[in-house]
């Protein structure tokens, strides 16, 4: 061996060879976390991008159609699907009837044959034949019908009020006034009466028409009203129907069963001229559809709901919003809305199509139970029954399954965030299958929230 060979220490070469190794290591896993990192942001990016772009062309359908993803079935131990059963000839009722042809002197006439309201009324012209008819007999009547449309008139209400004085003067000698009593107005010393303040409230708050519009509408009809005058009638007619919004509100205290949603506005800060803050309409909705109440605050802490709340008793049906949790409330079970659970999910097939196609599907068979109770008309004991024996097992799978899924994948792809804030509430998403009164989302009230988005004009 020479001398060279003899004084190299084999064995600090190993450790630092093991050292630069594992420095290598070290170094790439700190680059496969930056890149695994930057992925991410791009894959939120992409997400973005998606939302608005779906936002600029007006598009928000989340129609899902289903592939075959049989490969996931076995985990939760559901077999696929299976066809329709054809349908039986022999089973077919057969309906007979017997088509009467008008006589031809008694033809009502409609564009596209479709009745109009009965409800409406008639204003009848009548149309004589040009020839001499002195020696015919009417033998009927050709009937054309098509809807027609008066202007609304703006006109002036004047009231007399006409001044007696009794001929005879009092036992004390003065003279006896009589005239009758004006009728109270609702808003004092204002220039329009109930009926003008109805219509334009109307049209600005539900037809969302908004006043500028309004206006020029006024002034084609020859009647010049000043923004800010119309503007003050509004906030007039609100003020004056604080106690009927009252009223309403105590008799939607009699429901045990509300839906929750809030929505952000833009208002103009008096403070700062042409300045806006954001403010919130807080909006609840019975769970027949019948009543809504909007209640705007200048924010939304949770301590903005809890003026409404503290005197309602049952369940109320949120977006999974943190704040409803936080309600200091004994008297309220919150519970949380499925389509919400879904958009998440569905957003996410971008990411991870197998996993996202699959919930979607397994959600689509819990809609599909909700759709069937509908058609055969159950009622609430019925439902439940039915929610128990299929949704239920279908939940308590899907869940399960999520959570599974969850462990493999990373924390912050959209398919993880989509399951995690499932999983985190999935008990309160499966609460309405207990029940047979309960709705499996807040679809309802979201539809209502559309004339605040609507209104923003």
């Amino acid at each position: 061996m020479s001398e060279s060979a003899a004084n190299i220490n084999y064995k600090e070469l190993y450790e630092a060879s093991i050292m630069m190794v594992q420095q290598l290591n070290k170094s790439l896993e700190q680059q496969q976390k930056s890149n695994q990192s930057l992925q991410d942001q791009v894959t939120q990016l992409q997400y973005q991008l998606q939302q608005l772009t779906k936002l600029l062309k007006g598009f928000k359908s989340e129609r899902f159609l289903p592939s075959a993803i049989s490969n996931l079935q076995p985990e939760l131990g559901f077999s696929a699907d299976v066809a329709p059963p054809a349908t039986n000839l022999s089973d077919v009722k057969k309906v007979s009837y017997t088509k009467t042809k008008k006589s031809s002197a008694d033809i009502e006439i409609s564009d596209n044959g479709t009745r109009l309201p009965d409800h409406l009324r008639r204003e009848t012209t009548i149309l004589e034949p040009t020839e001499d008819i002195s020696d015919c007999e009417k033998v009927g009547e050709e009937v054309r019908e098509t809807l027609s449309w008066k202007p609304g008139e703006i006109f002036i209400n004047r009231t007399v009020v006409n001044v007696y004085r009794r001929k005879t003067a009092s036992k004390r000698g003065k003279e006896v006034i009589i005239k009758a009593s004006l009728p109270v107005r609702a808003i004092k010393k204002c220039l329009a009466d109930p009926a003008l303040l109805a219509q334009i409230t109307v049209d600005k708050l539900v037809d969302h028409k908004p006043l500028n519009r309004q206006i020029e509408a006024f002034k084609r009809n020859g009647v010049e009203i000043p923004y800010s005058t119309m503007a003050d009638w509004v906030g007039l007619v609100a003020k004056a129907l604080i106690p009927l919004g009252t009223i309403h509100l105590k008799e939607m205290y009699k429901y045990d069963y509300w839906h929750a949603d809030e929505t952000g506005i833009a208002v103009l800060d008096r403070a700062k001229q042409k300045e806006t803050h954001k403010g919130y309409f807080w909006t609840f909705l019975t769970g027949d559809g019948k009543m809504i109440y909007y209640d705007y605050q200048p924010g939304r802490g949770g301590e903005r709901p809890l003026n409404i709340l503290k005197d309602f008793k049952g369940h109320l049906q949120a977006d999974g919003y943190a704040v409803y949790d936080e309600l200091p409330l004994e008297n309220i079970t919150v519970f949380y809305c499925m389509a919400h659970a879904r958009r998440k999910i569905y957003d996410a097939q971008s990411n991870n199509e197998k996993l996202a196609s699959y919930a979607l599907k397994e959600i689509a068979k819990l809609y599909a139970i909700e759709e069937a109770c509908k058609e055969e008309q159950l009622n609430e004991e019925q439902i439940k029954d039915r929610r128990n024996k299929e949704s239920l097992p279908i939940l308590k799978a899907l869940g399960d399954w999520m959570k599974k899924e969850y462990q493999q994948l990373r924390p912050k792809s959209l398919i993880a965030q989509a399951f995690a804030y499932s999983i985190k509430r999935w008990e309160k998403l499966s609460l309405y299958a207990h029940t047979g009164n309960l709705m499996p989302d807040n679809n309802a009230i979201e539809r209502c929230m559309r004339n605040v988005a609507v209104g923003y004009a």
